[in-house]
């Protein structure tokens, strides 16, 4: 197999990096098997017993909140493989497999073994492949590394995106509450990775959104058609997160929603009496982030989004919106159409980055060679050690396949 270094360059990769069954197959080991993968929302697993269904890479998951807190497991019996929850989600106090009748708790533990009478022998019953599990306000995430780094070291700089879409409600926190709408992309994972931070495409991939749904005000910066006019910024945050920032282009609060505070004055008052005035209306001005988190958790201003590999030219999009605790009802009614809207089962985004992304990932199977990354190269920089940039640069993708590179340069072997 090519070394991984070998199809990455500076300011180019090479076409095998998306279409190489091989290449993702290692990604699934090193990416997702290894480091911090986000699994849900503590909102989602409210109450003891909770759980839904998810995937570490291809490797499918439940989710739960036991006793003692959130649990992640493998979705896989340790007897002899059956899958073993099959509803999307639930709650159960523990999980029964239909193939044997073997029973396990929620940590993983067999607690029953059908035709078993010694207790000794239940206890020697292999448990179910347990992950490491920590959480950042409310986000899930999961490892199976059984020595990762922490948590808190992996999201760095990219922890401010979750700050700022937890400041926009006066409670600090935010809600999920599926089920979430799930669209399967004919391309590759990264694709959509790489896509939550490209600025160059918005104008010409989504104008007719733009245009036919009358965003006014929102991103009329950013359509301007003059480069020189756009005051957004994209940058690259580190450990492969990435950022679309529009909040210089946002001139008044709640724009980014679409509207105007005056609307919605009991949201302003409810922020205003959590974080002071001062603090408020500039959290209501700022707007949600835009960020991507790696690698499959997509902070989409007011939707959140799940990217889910399933093959090295499949991939799902999961999207639910991320409604605001503390706010009025017609705050987060909003946020549910804008939702429908942007990335709905009938939505406009969505699909449009679909289509590029099939037809770009056709494109690379069938005719391999290099992509150019190089725009944006000479004037780059770095505030705070944060690489910074134009909004139709492609910075973020450099620093993108900069982390997986050192990710994939020492591959493991397989379990």
């Amino acid at each position: 197999m090519t070394p991984i270094g070998e199809l990455i360059r500076d300011a180019a990769v090479h076409a095998r990096l998306y279409t190489d069954p091989d290449i993702f197959q290692r990604e699934m080991r090193e990416i997702f098997g290894q480091g911090w993968v986000y699994v849900g929302h503590e909102s989602e697993i409210p109450q003891r017993g909770d759980f839904v269904r998810r995937n570490i890479g291809t490797e499918p998951v439940i989710v739960t909140r036991a006793a003692d807190g959130v649990r992640v497991v493998a979705n896989r019996c340790s007897h002899r493989g059956n899958l073993l929850c099959q509803p999307a989600s639930g709650n159960r106090r523990f999980f029964a497999c239909q193939y044997h009748g073997w029973v396990f708790a929620p940590s993983g533990e067999v607690v029953g073994m059908p035709l078993t009478s010694r207790k000794e022998d239940r206890a020697a019953g292999p448990p179910l492949k347990t992950a490491i599990v920590d959480t950042y306000r409310g986000f899930i995430f999961a490892t199976f590394n059984a020595a990762p780094i922490p948590l808190r070291e992996h999201l760095g700089s990219a922890a401010v995106a979750i700050d700022r879409q937890c400041g926009l409600s006066p409670a600090g926190e935010i809600a999920v509450r599926g089920p979430a709408v799930q669209h399967l992309f004919r391309a590759n994972w990264k694709k959509l990775s790489e896509n939550a931070a490209d600025g160059y495409h918005v104008g010409f991939v989504h104008d007719s959104f733009a245009k036919g749904v009358g965003l006014k005000g929102k991103y009329d910066n950013v359509l301007s058609g003059r480069e020189e006019q756009i005051t957004a910024v994209v940058r690259y945050l580190g450990r492969g997160h990435t950022e679309l920032d529009y909040e210089s282009t946002y001139t008044r609060p709640l724009v980014w929603l679409g509207t105007a505070a005056d609307r919605y004055p009991a949201y302003a008052e409810a922020m205003s009496a959590a974080y002071g005035a001062e603090r408020a209306a500039e959290a209501l001005r700022a707007g949600p982030p835009h960020a991507f988190i790696f690698p499959n958790l997509f902070l989409a201003e007011t939707c959140l989004v799940m990217i889910q590999p399933l093959s090295v030219g499949e991939t799902i999009n999961w999207h639910v919106p991320m409604y605001l605790k503390g706010v009025p009802d017609e705050v987060n009614q909003r946020i549910m159409r804008q939702g429908e809207v942007a990335m709905g089962p009938s939505s406009f985004l969505t699909a449009d980055d679909a289509i590029i992304a099939e037809r770009q990932w056709r494109a690379l199977r069938d005719s391999p060679g290099w992509l150019d990354l190089s725009r944006g190269l000479e004037r780059e920089r770095r505030e705070d050690g944060i690489f910074v940039s134009h909004y139709t640069d492609e910075t973020p993708n450099r620093g993108f396949w900069r982390h997986y590179a050192q990710l994939m340069a020492q591959p493991r072997q397989a379990a």
